[in-house]
């Protein structure tokens, strides 16, 4: 599978299966005029869902990775974004199809209760 980082993160942090996701997305991507990949369509998907966006400091931009965020966030479930990958992390380890723990987060979402 090619391009569905998106659709596999949100499967791993909502517990679902690979065709409701995917479907999911591009209701909201048709809503949107949107590709169900695209940053867009997947973030309203998940605000819709109850998840809000936080934005990570910027003050070591090149320097703060996905295993990084995994030490400092040990609990919970996150979906991190990078700008053009999408990753889940799960109680301090991250889900992926491969190694993307040297990847930089720009921001994550998280559910709010």
């Amino acid at each position: 599978m090619v391009g569905d980082c998106a659709v596999r993160a949100i499967i791993a942090a909502f517990n679902s299966d690979w065709d409701k996701i995917y479907l999911d997305l591009c209701v909201q991507g048709l809503i949107e005029a949107d590709m169900p990949s695209s940053n867009q369509v997947w973030g309203s998907y998940l605000k819709k869902n109850g998840y809000k966006r936080h934005f990570l400091p910027d003050t070591c931009p090149d320097c703060y990775t996905v295993r990084d965020f995994c030490n400092d966030y040990p609990k919970g479930t996150y979906i991190l974004g990078t700008g053009s990958h999408v990753i889940t992390v799960k109680d301090g380890n991250y889900y992926d199809s491969w190694d993307s723990g040297n990847k930089i987060p720009l921001y994550y979402w998280t559910k709010e209760e």
